[in-house]
């Protein structure tokens, strides 16, 4: 040993004196420093301005040149902001705001509009009177953050009685700003095609457009916001030309979904809770503008559920990551619920205080500040620093929610309730919870007889199956790679958790195995250092049973374990549909598209016509002996088509699932991803509450989307 250490001591030195002379010799001066003129520092590291490169990313270039409309409407000069997904995945932004200025600027001795659209930092809300109210752009790199970032942008503005263009190419102008046409309007249109050399994807999402144009106008009085999707248009109009403002002023059969509203957050709360049962009749909200200018909106209702709703903006922006807001609306209403409590001897002496995961329970609530100078946490704005925020939100909502409460003592007493109920509940689920962790640890992470464990220890390396039914769990453990994949076999269909509180879930045998396997504790306990799998594979049948168990464990994952959800680690398998064999030849297809393309790949000219065959595989398919010509040889060639429709992973051999499902050279998976929280949480309400009507409502009106195996 002593040997080995000398020897390990004298390369150090050898290495440290040969690093030093390379250092030495190094030239390092002035000349080695990079410096990124214009808009080149948005492309060489585009996640430090739009957070992402992938879809997120994608639609933040929306959000930005939508937000500068939007201002336009907050600081009251515009009244209608449009959205149009062009043909070709080009994203059209208009509103009838000022316009953007194109007389030359006094720095830079080029157009305003060219200034704004080229130059970081630049724009009309740093100061001066170009926006004498609040905005959501402090940073102001949004529209020259989407020019660097596409490869074609093209901006048209309305404005002293002219219609002015300029065209830009990946962040640069190739011309000066000139007049195209006269006009009487006023206004900004600006179309951008996102760079696919940047994005990973720049296909953009018609949902998620919509709720964001929908958010938009609960927030904004008094704006009208519209979405339309021309991507499948082929008609005569130019709608990238200068004759067209408002694609709504066209009369065009496209899609589109338009927005205005009056009742500010108190229809935001409203449409939150449209499926959901209220426990008092009155919505709270509050507006007030506190003396150093900070403008505070508050408004929310508690429903019979288990989940908490907050969503909260700053400037109309939305702040997924909350903030100085947030803080202070949460112990607002923390310390609101308990003076009313104890004053009313709802609690008594002997009980504990409300906690703010006890208060928020069951609660839907907006809170919106808007502030002239503004300070958000990261470029894309997800977290409000501003700290006179909290304080604002504090004092403003404090008040207002001791006077509703003595003002209205039902839902003050309803509401109370509902927050003991909150409190027992989480009281006996840490108990549930600390019984099953410490069992867990105990039993060194193991499930005797259900999980195989894999070998590795390396998170990163290890995948955990999580099979339906013990018949493919076991053809799972038999074929899988023992080394890096670990199997999970489920019995029938686990609980539905969506209404379901943590004793009750931990009570499952089901669930309680899922907990203990990934061995990172649940819920607000939940450790992402501790996941034993970087990759969580939900493999099912591919039928109504196996679609089920699916959302239901979805709805436990998104409920209980969303960082896995978000730090992309779950993932569901796509097991093929359909086993082709002729001869010699095998092939697996995933989709029905596939079949046919497989089968007219071996000869079969009525592919319509060859039937589905499910059974054993080296049984015959009737009705598939086809005679065709072989183009190469010029010759006939027969054979029999066998084709297998596979109903559950079960069917398979090992051989078969390792190929197709567990194999990572070749099987397909579907990552499991959350584009828009809002929204998944008011589909998993629907689908997975108590609420029946609105459920057959939404199965209704989603039908045509299912694809049903019939």
């Amino acid at each position: 040993m002593p040997a080995k250490k000398d020897t390990a001591a004298t390369a150090k030195q050898k290495s440290s004196k040969t690093t030093g002379k390379a250092k030495n010799a190094h030239h390092y001066d002035a000349s080695d420093i990079s410096v990124l003129e214009g808009l080149e520092p948005v492309r060489k590291r585009p996640g430090m301005y739009i957070g992402s490169t992938g879809v997120d990313g994608l639609h933040h270039l929306v959000w930005e040149i939508f937000d500068n409309g939007r201002d336009e409407a907050m600081g009251g000069y515009a009244d209608h902001v449009e959205v149009t997904i062009l043909p070709g995945n080009r994203i059209r932004v208009v509103d009838n705001g000022r316009g953007i200025p194109v007389d030359i600027h006094p720095k830079t001795k080029v157009s305003a509009l060219e200034t704004i659209m080229t130059t970081l930092h630049a724009g009309g809300k740093f100061g001066g009177d170009g926006y004498a109210k609040a905005t959501g752009g402090l940073h102001g790199v949004g529209a020259s953050v989407v020019n660097a970032l596409s490869t074609y942008t093209k901006v048209m503005v309305h404005r002293d009685g002219g219609l002015h263009m300029q065209e830009y190419e990946r962040g640069k102008a190739k011309a000066k700003v000139k007049k195209i046409d006269t006009s009487k309007m006023n206004g900004t249109v600006v179309i951008f095609q996102p760079d696919a050399e940047i994005f990973s994807e720049t296909g953009f999402s018609w949902n998620r457009i919509v709720q964001h144009i929908l958010q938009q106008a609960y927030l904004v009085k008094g704006l009208r916001v519209t979405a339309w999707d021309a991507r499948e248009y082929t008609g005569d109009i130019d709608l990238e030309g200068k004759d067209v403002r408002f694609v709504s002023e066209l009369g065009l059969p496209l899609s589109s979904r338009s927005y205005f509203f009056e009742g500010g957050l108190v229809s935001l709360v409203r449409h939150n809770n449209e499926f959901q049962k209220p426990i008092h009749k009155n919505i709270f909200f509050v507006e007030k503008e506190t003396d150093d200018g900070v403008s505070v909106e508050v408004a929310f209702q508690y429903v019979d559920d288990i989940s908490a709703r907050l969503s909260a903006f700053a400037n109309s922006t939305p702040t997924i990551e909350g903030g100085m807001h947030v803080t202070g609306f949460k112990t607002a209403l923390t310390r609101s619920l308990n003076n009313y409590a104890r004053k009313n001897n709802l609690l008594k002496d002997s009980d504990e205080n409300f906690t703010g995961d006890d208060v928020l329970e069951g609660m839907t609530a907006v809170v919106s500040v808007k502030l002239k100078e503004i300070q958000f946490e990261g470029q894309t704005k997800a977290k409000l620093g501003s700290v006179e925020a909290r304080g604002a939100v504090e004092s403003v909502f404090g008040e207002a929610l001791a006077e509703f409460l003595e003002e209205h003592p039902e839902d003050g007493k309803a509401i109370v309730q509902k927050v003991i109920l909150a409190l027992k509940a989480r009281k006996a689920a840490k108990a549930a919870k600390d019984s099953v962790l410490r069992k867990g640890a105990l039993e060194g992470m193991t499930l005797s007889g259900k999980l195989a464990d894999c070998q590795t220890k390396s998170a990163e390396d290890s995948e955990l199956f999580i099979v339906e039914g013990d018949s493919a769990g076991g053809t799972a453990k038999s074929g899988r790679d023992r080394k890096t994949q670990a199997i999970l076999p489920l019995r029938g269909k686990i609980l539905n958790v969506e209404r379901a509180r943590l004793d009750k879930m931990l009570a499952s045998e089901q669930i309680k195995n899922i907990v203990v396997a990934l061995g990172a504790a649940i819920g607000d306990a939940l450790d992402m250092e501790k996941l034993r799998y970087h990759k969580i594979i939900i493999a099912t049948d591919a039928d109504v049973d196996g679609s089920h168990i699916d959302t239901l464990l979805l709805t436990l994952f998104f409920r209980y374990f969303r960082p896995i959800v978000d730090g992309g680690f779950l993932y569901i398998a796509m097991p093929p549909l359909y086993k082709i064999k002729k001869g010699k030849e095998l092939f697996y297809a995933f989709t029905d598209a596939e079949k046919v393309e497989v089968l007219k790949s071996l000869g079969v000219e009525d592919v319509e016509e060859a039937p589905d065959y499910e059974g054993e595989e080296d049984e015959e398919a009737p009705n598939t002996d086809k005679s065709v010509l072989d183009k190469d040889e010029g010759k006939k060639k027969t054979g029999k088509v066998h084709i297998q429709r596979y109903k559950g992973l079960g069917e398979m051999n090992q051989d078969e699932l390792w190929e197709t499902t567990m194999d990572p050279e070749r099987r397909l998976l579907k990552q499991v991803t959350i584009d828009d929280a809002e929204e998944a949480n008011r589909v998993f309400d629907t689908l997975m509450g108590t609420d029946v009507s609105s459920r057959k409502t939404f199965i209704q009106n989603n039908a045509k989307y299912a694809n049903i195996d019939a």
